[in-house]
């Protein structure tokens, strides 16, 4: 393993966390799009059924392990244990309109036709687009607070050195998967933005324009 995977592996672990202390701590999931996690969730559970079939390694394993379960419990506490706090009115994207293309790509594109294979696929198409709930309640809102802002930055961070991890694989190791950089590749671009907004105006409450024009013109097809 490499030092970008590694410290892209960390990012996405120190993101997750972020979201549950934010969560756990006020008492609040106010700004949080239930949507969004939901999709992680379903991320997650399909990309790591091979729990039950193979062992890689003790790292590989316990990294899994963790990101189904923070990713349940981040479901639990905002649709259950902290329902009351979760604002509905705001998190409206249709989810529909990413999760039936994302299944039909996966069955037409993708490494190997084997169940576990399309599931894998189905995953990593989703992962690209899930945060765009999140993102479409920012719009909606206009603002974020600076704790969820943390959360959209590690996250983007992830994906940045996932990039780069696969691009000193391919020097390094001559490994190349067309279907994870394309999709690496398009969160990336959803987080172009974001990152700007991050570094210039990072202080407080910050005021986002990630994608606004795009996310809500395709939530009212």
């Amino acid at each position: 393993m490499n030092i970008f995977r590694l410290t892209g592996d960390l990012s996405h672990l120190a993101a997750i966390i972020i979201l549950l202390l934010k969560i756990w701590k006020t008492r609040s999931c106010a700004g949080i799009s239930g949507k969004s996690q939901i999709l992680f969730a379903l991320v997650f559970t399909s990309r790591y059924l091979d729990l039950l079939t193979s062992f890689i390694s003790l790292y590989n394993t316990t990294m899994k392990v963790i990101y189904i379960g923070c990713a349940y419990a981040t479901v639990y506490l905002i649709y259950a244990k902290f329902k009351a706090t979760y604002d509905g009115n705001h998190d409206t994207f249709r989810v529909e309109f990413l999760v039936v293309p994302v299944g039909g790509l996966a069955f037409l594109v993708n490494h190997d036709f084997s169940p576990l294979e399309i599931l894998w696929t189905f995953s990593i198409y989703l992962e690209s687009v899930a945060i765009l709930p999140q993102l479409f309640m920012i719009s909606k809102t206009g603002e974020a607070e600076t704790i969820t802002t943390h959360y959209l930055f590690f996250l983007g961070l992830y994906r940045a050195l996932y990039l780069i991890n696969w691009i000193w694989r391919f020097y390094f190791e001559g490994f190349f998967d067309m279907i994870a950089i394309v999709a690496g590749v398009v969160q990336t671009i959803l987080y172009c933005d974001f990152f700007y907004l991050y570094v210039t105006k990072g202080e407080g409450r910050s005021q986002l324009s990630i994608p606004t024009l795009f996310v809500s013109q395709l939530t009212n097809v």
